[in-house]
């Protein structure tokens, strides 16, 4: 018997039905083992969560650090995401290929063209060494207004041209891919982050707002392949409008996305391996609590 269908028998449960309903009369405890079955079942992907406690972008990491922690994820994923190629960051795709793991390598592009043309450079770099699987040219460059849309057009269009056996997408909001269909027509594969905590929605109704997400950006790419970049939930900090950060929250957030992800063969990277106490600074309180493992690599659940 299949792991998915041991899984259904044991929870009485398809995955294409959970909701809030599911959970109402489950203890933690049913909702914790729910939790680490479907986690032991093993992910698509996960976001690279770098920094220890007391460090920060702009540090340099080493790579016994990258790989203490990617070996703790290595037997739940079989992809990971990383988001920078530079300070210890490009190490990433090397780690994760000597563990057997596919990689989805990000270029960091923000208001120093210095550090862009490095960034750039050296994802075409670890591209042409065989060590990225999918590049993706920025992430929410057009949402923090970092670069004007042609300017990220040009970096696309460098790395496609230096890449050209390797799909080069961006990643953003996916209602930037609506918005601005020359840069969908741009990409080889729309990269979506897709979080209804953000906008602010009530976890019963999580699943079916991050599905219309997912919907928006596949109509948007008109046939092209789509990956969830991003999705997640935090564990605790501030409530958003009526998205309440729990631990409950958070592992059901996880298994809704993960079970449906896998019902409809969706490729998705969660977010986010580990907790990340400099992130307090960027988005308040809840930024520090997204992790599936906490700062100090302890599973949380």
């Amino acid at each position: 018997m299949s792991y998915r269908a041991e899984k259904y028998l044991d929870f009485q449960v398809d995955s294409r039905s959970l909701r809030e309903s599911f959970f109402e009369d489950k203890s933690e405890a049913d909702i914790r083992s729910l939790f680490l079955e479907v986690l032991h079942g093993g992910m698509h992907g996960i976001c690279f969560s770098l920094y220890e406690d007391g460090q920060k972008p702009g540090d340099h990491i080493s790579e016994a650090q990258i790989r203490r922690r990617m070996q703790i994820l290595a037997p739940f994923t079989r992809w990971v995401r990383s988001f920078s190629c530079i300070e210890g960051n490009e190490l990433i795709p090397k780690v994760a290929k000597d563990l057997g793991i596919k990689t989805l390598v990000g270029a960091w592009l923000g208001k120093d063209r210095d550090k862009n043309r490095e960034e750039l450079e050296n994802l075409i770099q670890l591209g042409n060494n065989g060590l990225v699987d999918i590049a993706a040219v920025g992430n929410e460059v057009l949402y923090r207004k970092d670069l004007s849309v042609d300017e990220l057009l040009d970096s696309i269009r460098q790395v496609k041209q230096a890449l050209p056996n390797i799909p080069v997408g961006y990643v953003d909001a996916y209602y930037e891919f609506s918005q601005l269909p020359q840069l969908a027509d741009a990409c080889d594969v729309i990269l979506c982050n897709c979080y209804p905590y953000w906008e602010g929605t009530a976890f019963e109704y999580s699943l079916q707002h991050m599905q219309q997400m997912y919907k928006q950006a596949r109509e948007a790419g008109k046939g092209k392949p789509v990956i969830i970049t991003e999705t997640g939930w935090p564990s605790q900090g501030e409530s958003l409008g009526n998205a309440v950060p729990s631990r409950a929250n958070a592992m059901k957030y996880f298994i809704n996305t993960q079970l449906w992800a896998m019902d409809e063969q969706v490729e998705t990277f969660y977010f986010s391996s580990f907790d990340e106490s400099w992130k307090v600074g960027a988005e308040g309180e809840v930024g520090a609590y997204w992790g599936i493992w906490d700062k100090n690599e302890k599973l949380k659940f």
